[in-house]
C-alpha cells in the first residue's frame, strides 16, 4: 500500500476516531502493527488553532511515519489553511473528513453532510490538493441516505482533483453506525477508479478483513471500533493474511502490560488530571468482557488519580492471572 511517496509496511489503517486516536493510541496501534493511523480530526476554524485540544491534536512529537492528520470543514478557503496549517505541524499527509456522522458536524455542513453538495465537494477537493504538497486522501461514506448514493460520483471527482487514496465507509450517512455495513458500493467505487481504495465499516476480525478485501478487491482496510482496546489487533490480522491462522489470543500478563503502557502514555500526553478521565474510557474498552470487569469498571470511574487506577488496574489483573495465564473475554458476548 503507498500514498504519495510513503510505503506503507502494510495495508492495515487505524481509522480516525474522535477522542481516541490521539497520539498515545496511533503510536500504540503502530508499535503493535497498524502500517499507518489517521488522527482525530481537527477543526479548519483558525480561530480553534491555538485551543488547547488543538495544539495536542497537531502533536506528532517522536510519530512514526507518516504522519497523517484529519482536518474537517466546509469551506474550501478555510480548509486548505488548515491543510497548510497541519504541514507546517509535521503532519505528511493530509486527509479530509466527508464521512463523519456526527451531527454537531453536518449541522454546520462539515463531515459527510457535504455529501449532497459535489460542486462543494469539488472546490473543496481543488483548494486542499493545490494548498499543500503532500499527499492529500478523503475518507466519505457511500452517499446520504440510502435512495442517494453517489460515492462513485465523488470518487471521480477526487481523482480528478489529485486526491491519493479514497477510504469509504460501508454506511450512508443517514445510517449512522446502525444496522451492517455494505461492500458492494465499495467494490464498484474500486473498479472504476484508479487511486487506492481503503475499505472501512464493520471490520473486525482477521477473518472479515480477508474477506472484505477478497470481495471489494480494495488496496487496504481501515479498522476503527475494534481496536478499541485492542490495539493487538493489527498484529492479529497481519498474521492471518500471511499464514491463514489465527494467533492465540492474548494472555492476561500482556493485556496487562499494553493496557498499563498506554495508560501511562496518556498521563504523560494530557497531564495527570485529563489523562486520568481520557483513561477511563480505555480502561473499559481493554477490559470488557473479561471475568468481574463490570464492577470493575463501575468502581474505575470514581478514581481520580494516575496512582489509583494504576494500582486497581494492577490489583484487576493479578486476580484474572490467579485463575490462569491464558484467561481470556470469556464475558464477551454478556458484556
Amino acid at each position: 500500500m503507498q500514498i504519495g511517496p510513503y510505503q506503507l509496511k502494510n495495508n492495515l489503517i487505524v481509522a480516525p476516531m474522535a477522542g481516541v486516536t490521539d497520539r498515545p493510541f496511533r503510536q500504540l496501534c503502530k508499535t503493535m502493527g497498524a502500517g499507518m493511523a489517521v488522527s482525530e480530526m481537527v477543526a479548519s476554524n483558525s480561530l480553534l488553532w491555538g485551543s488547547e485540544k488543538t495544539r495536542r491534536r497537531a502533536n506528532h512529537d517522536g510519530e512514526v511515519e507518516p504522519i497523517a492528520v484529519q482536518i474537517a470543514g466546509a469551506d474550501p478557503q478555510m480548509l486548505a489553511e488548515a491543510a497548510k496549517y497541519n504541514v507546517d505541524q509535521g503532519a505528511q499527509i493530509i486527509d479530509i473528513n466527508m464521512g463523519c456522522p456526527a451531527k454537531k458536524v453536518c449541522n454546520v455542513m462539515a463531515g459527510s453532510a457535504l455529501l449532497r453538495d459535489e460542486p462543494l465537494v469539488r472546490r473543496i477537493l481543488d483548494a486542499v490538493a493545490a494548498a499543500v504538497d503532500v499527499p492529500v486522501t478523503l475518507k466519505i461514506r457511500t452517499g446520504w441516505d440510502r435512495s442517494h448514493k453517489n460515492a462513485l460520483a465523488v470518487a471521480k471527482l477526487a481523482e480528478g482533483a489529485g486526491i491519493q487514496a479514497l477510504a469509504i465507509h460501508g454506511r450512508t450517512r443517514a445510517c449512522g453506525f446502525g444496522g451492517d455495513a455494505e461492500y458492494d458500493t465499495i467494490a464498484a467505487v474500486k473498479s472504476k477508479i484508479g487511486i487506492p481504495v481503503i475499505a472501512n465499516g464493520d471490520i473486525d476480525t482477521p477473518e472479515r478483513v480477508k474477506q472484505v478485501l477478497d470481495y471489494t478487491r480494495a488496496d487496504a482496510v481501515m479498522i476503527g471500533r475494534a481496536a478499541q482496546g485492542r490495539p493487538w489487533m493489527f498484529g492479529e490480522v497481519s498474521h492471518y493474511l500471511k499464514t491463514g491462522e489465527r494467533l492465540p489470543p492474548p494472555e492476561v500478563a500482556e493485556i496487562h502490560r499494553v493496557l498499563v503502557a498506554h495508560l501511562r502514555g496518556l498521563y504523560a500526553f494530557y497531564g495527570e488530571h485529563i489523562g486520568v478521565r481520557v483513561a477511563r474510557k480505555h480502561i473499559s474498552w481493554y477490559t470488557k468482557g473479561l471475568a468481574g470487569s463490570a464492577a470493575f469498571r463501575q468502581a474505575m470511574n470514581q478514581l481520580q488519580t494516575a496512582a489509583e487506577q494504576l494500582a486497581a488496574v494492577d490489583e484487576f489483573f493479578a486476580q484474572l492471572a490467579s485463575r490462569g495465564r491464558h484467561l481470556t473475554y470469556i464475558e464477551e458476548l454478556a458484556a
